[in-house]
């Protein structure tokens, strides 16, 4: 696992994907040795720019790279703890669901309660290209649900009723035409 040391706050910052951009909707493509020297600049690059933001995970194909690669840092009791998961395949999940309060950077600004399950089993493949397990529960369950879900071109807004979709959606496009006539 990263250690706060290991993480380059100084890499360059990428530009976050904003819906109802096409390129969230893609599916992403497993990463392969080819790949290895390109992610390597990529996962430094996505913990600034999502430390930047803020925010508390982000996966490849909000920053354009249609790459099965995300980043995740939920920070438990305020203590940085940064997690780069390569290739990650949910294994196993509880029959319990929970509700929690979801946003994304690629929504900004947008708030809904998402129904997920409430315990996750992941495989996935370390920044050291070391197979790992994770077994997680209540955010840290939920995040890495939600960014394996950006790898599969599925946001958030997908879980709500078509009322609440179009209600956010239609806000996030009044905010981001607003912010675009302040500019």
């Amino acid at each position: 696992m990263l250690g706060m040391s290991d993480i380059q706050t100084d890499a360059p910052l990428l530009p976050v994907l904003v819906c109802p951009d096409p390129q969230l909707r893609k599916v992403a493509r497993a990463v392969t040795e080819a790949d290895k020297a390109l992610v390597a600049k990529l996962i430094p690059s996505m913990f600034a720019t999502m430390y930047k933001a803020p925010g508390i995970g982000l996966a490849a194909p909000q920053v354009g790279r249609h790459l099965r690669v995300i980043t995740i840092d939920i920070a438990p009791n305020d203590v940085p703890t940064p997690l780069a998961l390569i290739n990650p395949e949910i294994t196993a999940e509880s029959a319990e669901m929970v509700v929690q309060q979801e946003g994304c950077l690629s929504v900004p600004e947008q708030y809904a309660d998402v129904t997920r399950p409430a315990r996750v089993k992941v495989k996935y493949l370390d920044e050291n290209w070391v197979k790992r397990e994770l077994e997680a529960d209540g955010l840290l369950a939920a995040c890495v649900q939600h960014e394996i879900d950006h790898l599969n071109g599925v946001l958030f807004v997908d879980y709500l009723t078509p009322l609440k979709r179009n209600i956010l959606l239609r806000k996030l496009a009044k905010a981001q035409k607003e912010l675009k006539g302040n500019r």
